[in-house]
């Protein structure tokens, strides 16, 4: 027979307590110069955020004395910040035209795995921390977003799509610009439909897969290898029962539209927000007014068209190179007609389309187009939060909320630009290099 031991309780306290002590969460002090906490208001001067455990744990002013064996982080002389959010990306690639037509064929889906991650760090790196990914076929961002998640890899909070739905021969269609004999291979992810019944079908496949948000096409894309334009390019029912079936799982519905026929069927079938949205008329502000969707206005995709073709003059076909030219010529003008309206602007910049880590060329335009700086910086925070259904989490920093937060040298209020180059990133309690 074995011996009992007996041990004194204050004893036994001491071992179950002293472990639990040692494993306690280092706290982390923020010295911000100038703090910009919830845009759209008044910055603070010299202020303290304290961090623990990935979370905002308070807010002080002046520089509070840290915590023996707490970490500093001296950014007395800079702009602080609420990480930014890029409502529409897609992070698999950045390659277009032919070139991204070629990736579509040759890259595996680890190959577009390895592409996504090293974009989401292009992306976090320039002070993005949340991103909404509009579209991937392979489901290398659903992995990916897992990963982060996990902390099995950094980069940033990521809301996924999975693939992005239209109608059969719409902007969706990955078998589009290929051989017939090709075409069934290329048309096999399931994000086509036709009818109502079929739309419910692959609305539900994609929240399946784990999909986050429901993205769906209602017309043409400049991008699509087909000369078959812009307008409308589902029918009334279709986009309803997409809608209706987002809705009854839970899931916010995001709808690339250019024509104002699809525009309006989107905003009448229940959209949560519009991409690109480029061509207006007054039935269709007025709807949009009356809807209050957001609207997504994605201008950073006339850099990337201008940077290709002025690197390759064949670096589209002839019916995309035409689509290409008229976006070009007319990007920025909704953007001028809503704002004076009163519709609810969110940031995006549709990278991929352009190149990953240059997120933040999108605040020049936005302001060219008719923002102030301060709505733009709203835009890109407190409004895609909003958006993005994680306003108690992130788009300001406040207690409770994920220690998502950046640093530029100057005030981004009074220039807009210095958002294109951040100085500190921190997402979820974790410091960037």
């Amino acid at each position: 027979m074995k011996p009992i031991f007996f041990f004194p309780l204050a004893l036994a306290g001491a071992l179950v307590t002293a472990p639990l002590a040692a494993q306690a969460p280092a706290r982390t002090f923020i010295h911000a110069g100038q703090l910009l906490a919830e845009p759209g208001k008044s910055a603070r001067g010299a202020s303290t955020i304290i961090v623990e455990g990935g979370k905002i744990v308070s807010i002080v002013d002046g520089y509070q004395p840290a915590d023996p064996g707490a970490t500093v982080i001296d950014l007395k002389d800079k702009y602080v910040l609420p990480g930014l959010i890029d409502s529409h990306v897609h992070l698999t690639s950045d390659a277009g035209g032919l070139a991204g037509q070629l990736e579509e064929i040759t890259l595996s889906p680890a190959a577009q795995a390895f592409n996504a991650e090293s974009n989401g760090m292009k992306t976090l790196r320039a002070g993005f921390t949340t991103v909404r990914n509009l579209g991937d076929g392979d489901g290398a961002t659903l992995a990916l977003r897992d990963a982060i998640a996990a902390g099995k890899v950094q980069g940033p909070r990521i809301v996924d799509a999975g693939n992005s739905i239209s109608g059969s021969a719409g902007h969706m269609d990955g078998s589009l610009g290929y051989r017939d004999e090709l075409r069934p291979f290329f048309a096999g992810a399931g994000n086509t439909c036709n009818g109502a019944d079929d739309c419910r079908r692959a609305v539900r496949l994609q929240i399946g897969r784990g999909a986050d948000v429901i993205k769906f096409a209602s017309t043409g894309g400049v991008n699509s290898r087909i000369g078959a334009g812009l307008g409308k390019q589902m029918f009334d029912d279709e986009a309803q029962a997409i809608v209706d079936t987002a809705h009854m799982f839970g899931k916010k519905v995001a709808v690339h539209a250019h024509g104002a026929d699809g525009i309006r069927l989107a905003l009448d079938a229940g959209a949560d927000s519009i991409e690109h949205g480029t061509i207006l008329d007054e039935a269709t502000i007025a709807a949009w007014v009356k809807s209050k969707a957001y609207y997504v206005p994605t201008l950073s995709t006339v850099n990337g068209y201008k940077e290709r073709i002025a690197a390759n003059a064949n670096a589209y076909e002839p019916d995309v190179l035409a689509k290409i030219q008229w976006r070009i010529s007319i990007t920025g003008k909704s953007l001028q007609q809503l704002v004076p309206r009163g519709v609810r602007i969110a940031f995006g910049t549709d990278a991929g389309v352009s190149k990953h880590g240059r997120n933040g060329d999108e605040f020049e335009l936005m302001v060219q187009n008719g923002m102030t700086p301060t709505a733009a910086l709203v835009a890109a925070t407190v409004n895609a939060a909003d958006l993005l259904g994680l306003s108690n989490e992130i788009g300001t920093i406040a207690p409770g909320k994920s220690a998502d937060i950046i640093a530029v040298a100057s005030d981004p209020i009074a220039d807009v630009t210095v958002l294109k180059k951040v100085d500190f990133v921190m997402a979820r309690g974790e410091v960037v290099e």
